[in-house]
């Protein structure tokens, strides 16, 4: 099942977390730094949002992007299989994320693989909430990382560990694609 970041589905679940939390479009657009007019629009299905964008609206929530997005699995043992995984494209910069954990909710740790097009980028990522932490590993391609403002090259093979209470961009410095795997550990958050 490939899932893009798309109008209707997200804007569903936003109205719902929104709701259910009892915020107003005012009070979400302030802790999560998404407009109001944004928020509405994707709310009423007129809108695709970014990735960025999306995961901005999952930190206000204080949620990881994929229970955002996707559906929360209750099981011991979850198999995810390749063509049953939540796959997200940002329709602005073909950046795709590929959950290849089941997405529990409260559990705190999701194992993602990346791809950034030649020449691509993830955006600007906001900062997570503190007490989360990030590791990456790349599989293919060469990697550019902004974290915090600090730049790091990673090759393939390299790995790099940070918290991730900064925002985060992931840029394609090589030739090809560039993926790599993401672990995100909220639990201490």
């Amino acid at each position: 099942m490939v899932e893009a970041v798309s109008s209707g589905r997200l804007g569903v679940r936003v109205k719902e977390f929104r709701r259910s939390r009892g915020m107003t479009l005012e009070k979400l657009s302030g802790v999560s730094g998404v407009s109001r007019a944004m928020i509405s629009k994707l709310e009423r299905g007129e809108k695709s949002p970014t990735l960025v964008v999306a995961a901005k609206l999952a930190e206000g929530f204080g949620v990881s992007l994929s229970q955002l997005v996707g559906i929360e699995e209750k099981k011991r043992v979850a198999v995810v299989r390749k063509e049953s995984r939540m796959v997200m494209r940002d329709p602005e910069t073909d950046f795709e994320r590929h959950l290849l954990s089941p997405s529990f909710g409260g559990r705190g740790v999701e194992f993602i693989k990346n791809i950034v097009s030649e020449g691509g980028t993830s955006g600007e990522f906001p900062a997570h909430r503190e007490g989360v932490e990030e590791y990456i590993s790349v599989e293919k391609g060469r990697m550019r990382a902004e974290i915090g403002g600090e730049e790091v090259f990673l090759e393939e093979g390299d790995s790099i560990f940070f918290e991730a209470d900064v925002p985060q961009r992931f840029e394609n410095a090589g030739e090809g694609e560039c993926h790599y795997y993401l672990v995100i550990d909220s639990k201490g958050s």
